[in-house]
């Protein structure tokens, strides 16, 4: 066998021919394996090196994928696709084209349940056992590996009742590092530090022991023996069992155990020294800075305003106002429909929440946005981060649905800003006062605008804008899809060879996708035959949608197109190549302007 065992690895069958005492050079090999491929392809490397050991020690040990192995969220999970068939593709994670960057069914029988938002192993794991007590199957082990965060989460709670009670063959994995992407918080991570110091308390007065688990550790989850052991006994054990291991996130990268913020997904590093690749800086700034750096200045002379978030103070840029105001910033962890009604509990109070969820987290929190906000119009201000297409992270965090789902619930505003200033001055308008709730919704990434911190200035709620006149066809867009759309025009306008230098694409920015700007439509409508409608969301239900709808009521004949994301999940890979195949890159749509004028 060649020095790195991990060259004669394909899948979990190979691994189980090694001798247990050469499971800890597996494990040096596979941490510079991954190492060195994130290093120059970018993902998430923190949570992947802290779980190497357990990794190899369940592929050993247990019969996957015969025995259901289910992972919650996935960050931890690249060790996993590389012993399971992924290693000589490896190099494709997060990319398009490649492998998922999270566990996904239709990639590998290896992978049991698709993953990507936190918190859901225990329940799928919970369901496949007792699907398997059904069928006969009583031998058969199904394992969940769950995070410190992702467990005190709702959902994770709600499975851990059920499962207490379940008889089924379940073993639940605590993979405890404090931390989920920022610190882990809240009493259950303070009741878990206390467990981890004191045996007593583990042995004695233990939450898990009380919801019925056969309950075992904490043991260090980087000894591969103790792991082999316990692992092994824990096999023969009936019933719901509950393994709880000490890790750190970062294990075999000095950088990555000393940043364990900035290292889980750090970007491209030197795979020697860890230290991370300097990019070349930009004159232009993240939206999430805008938001995190205008919500600090409107607070520092509203003190009736906070700020939630449930678990992404980084990357909400809401680090920001934690800083500069520690009493009224609230990192809920990973609890969404905890965060949603505690802002509407703030409201009702007079105080101005302002609560930052990813706007593929919201849909983890629908019922609370409709039940305990919309429907007793309470003025929550929701500030959707990593609206529309996000990248590399794939299906589970493409921001595309939230115009579709949230369009449909009374009392909602819903805005889109074009540009880092709109959303400066729409922030600024809702701590104002509004007398409905409000979703503002705006992309990742870098603006466009280096001068955008200016004067606040209000607008006018339910305001659409013309940016451009024309007198053939009008595209009407929202939000900053709208940079595409100007390029778009410029193009067209140049094919035609318009010697006379008429506009003939006029460009709308309704910004409101709700309530509509319905004096803007009408003139619209009368104005142009052909209107063209573009949205960085699914067409099924959304913005072009309502134009649909509007023109349909009004008895309006006009021929409308509507662009946007199609029918279908969209995979991972970089923003510009995911807009460029669903046709919404400035040269696609300059072809279609030009076929309709």
């Amino acid at each position: 066998m060649s020095k790195n065992l991990l060259d004669n690895i394909s899948n979990p069958s190979d691994l189980r021919k090694l001798n247990p005492n050469q499971l800890p050079e597996l494990a040096k090999n596979l941490r510079e394996f991954i190492i060195d491929i994130v290093s120059t392809k970018e993902g998430h490397l923190g949570a992947s090196l802290g779980v190497v050991e357990l990794t190899i020690a369940l592929h050993y040990l247990f019969d996957t994928p015969n025995d259901l192995l289910v992972w919650d969220v996935g960050h931890q999970a690249y060790g996993h696709k590389i012993l399971t068939g992924r290693k000589d593709v490896f190099h494709t994670n997060r990319q398009f084209g490649g492998i998922s960057g999270f566990p996904s069914r239709k990639e590998s029988k290896f992978d049991a349940f698709g993953v990507g938002h936190s918190s859901t192993s225990i329940s799928a794991a919970l369901g496949m056992a007792i699907a398997s007590n059904l069928k006969g199957e009583k031998e058969k082990q199904h394992i969940a590996v769950i995070g410190d965060a992702s467990i005190a989460s709702g959902m994770a709670f709600e499975a851990l009742n059920h499962a207490g009670v379940s008889k089924a063959n379940l073993l639940i994995i605590l993979n405890d590092n404090a931390i989920g992407i920022d610190p882990a918080v809240g009493a259950l991570k303070e009741y878990l530090t206390k467990v981890k110091s004191d045996r007593k308390l583990a042995a004695q007065n233990n939450i898990i022991k009380a919801l019925n688990f056969n309950y075992s550790g904490p043991i260090d989850g980087h000894n591969l023996p103790k792991l082999l052991t316990e692992l092994e006994r824990l096999k023969s054990v009936k019933g719901p069992k509950f393994l709880h291991i000490i890790t750190t996130k970062g294990k075999g990268l000095q950088k990555a155990e000393e940043d364990q913020i900035t290292y889980h997904a750090p970007g491209k590093f030197d795979k020697i020294s860890g230290e991370r690749l300097k990019k070349e800086a930009s004159l232009y700034t993240k939206y999430q800075d805008v938001f995190g750096k205008t919500i600090v200045e409107l607070a520092e002379k509203n003190d009736k305003i906070v700020a939630i978030t449930p678990a992404m103070l980084t990357g909400s840029s809401l680090n920001l106002m934690l800083k500069k105001f520690p009493n009224r910033t609230f990192d809920v962890g990973i609890a969404e429909q905890h965060a949603v009604t505690l802002a509407a509990g703030m409201a009702t109070q007079g105080l101005v929440p302002f609560c930052n969820i990813y706007s593929t987290f919201l849909q983890r929190a629908y019922d609370q946005v409709i039940h305990d906000v919309a429907l007793q119009n309470l003025p929550v201000i929701f500030c959707l981060d990593r609206a529309g297409l996000v990248g590399e992270d794939g299906a589970t965090h493409h921001g595309v649905f939230d115009l579709a789902y949230l369009r449909c619930i009374p009392n909602l505003i819903i805005f889109a800003p074009r540009n880092e200033i709109e959303l400066r001055n729409i922030l600024y308008t809702a701590q104002l006062g509004l007398k409905n709730p409000i979703a503002i919704r705006y992309p990742r990434g870098l603006g466009n605008i280096i001068d955008w911190q200016k004067p606040f200035q209000r607008i006018d709620i339910g305001k659409g804008i013309c940016l451009k006149n024309g007198k053939t066809i009008a595209i009407l867009s929202v939000g900053t899809i709208a940079e595409n759309v100007s390029k778009a025009i410029v193009l067209s306008e140049k094919k035609i060879n318009n010697e006379n230098s008429i506009s003939l694409i006029a460009h709308y920015d309704l910004r409101f996708i709700k309530p509509l700007d319905e004096n803007l439509l009408h003139t619209i409508l009368k104005k142009h035959q052909t209107i063209v409608t573009i949205e960085d969301g699914v067409l099924k239900g959304g913005f072009g949608s309502s134009i649909l709808e509007f023109a349909a009521e009004n008895y309006y004949q006009n021929k409308i197109k509507i662009l946007g994301i199609p029918d279908n999940f969209i995979e991972q890979g970089s923003k510009e190549r995911l807009l460029l195949k669903n046709g919404l890159d400035s040269r696609t749509l300059s072809e279609v302007f030009s076929r309709l004028i």
